[in-house]
């Protein structure tokens, strides 16, 4: 892997540009198995998984606020 991007496998930099806009925008994945869409403030599961995408947004805007692996 390049230098720098070892900790992105879940290739959460190239969704990034998401971040400020609305959830209505995420695009719909081919393999739905490693992404986790949810609220900041929903509950969720404490496994880590490197290889999965999270989208964060905000329960009352709608607004993606975060986009990391685990």
């Amino acid at each position: 892997m390049p230098t720098g991007q070892t900790d992105d496998v879940c290739k959460a930099g190239e969704m990034q540009y998401l971040v400020g806009k609305s959830r209505t925008e995420i695009p719909v994945p081919v393999d739905v198995v490693n992404r986790r869409v949810t609220c900041t403030t929903c509950p969720v599961t404490q496994d880590f998984s490197a290889f999965r995408l999270n989208i964060f947004y905000n329960e009352q805007t709608g607004v993606i606020e975060q986009v990391r692996c685990g």
